[in-house]
């Protein structure tokens, strides 16, 4: 399987923040703080998790998640953790 690219999966990230978190789609950029800037709660948080792990086949440890405070932490795991 091809792997993603940065804008896929920022896309990706994006259509499932605005499902699962009611996010504005133009609200979504690289430096947007999921809490701070998007208002993802730690509930939604894990949701969004448990969606980006099945679209994009990675798996994201608990600890990482605590790690992951901006879009871009979450497209740059995603990246590099892309089979």
């Amino acid at each position: 399987m091809a792997k993603n690219t940065t804008e896929e999966i920022t896309e990706g990230l994006t259509e499932i923040l605005e499902e699962v978190a009611g996010v504005n789609p133009d609200d979504v950029a690289a430096e947007k703080s999921f809490t701070d800037d998007l208002d993802v709660d730690s509930l939604a948080m894990v949701e969004v998790v448990v969606a980006a792990e099945e679209k994009f086949g990675v798996k994201i440890p608990d600890e990482e998640v605590a790690n992951l405070k901006t879009v871009k932490d979450a497209v740059d795991y995603i990246s590099n953790h892309q089979e």
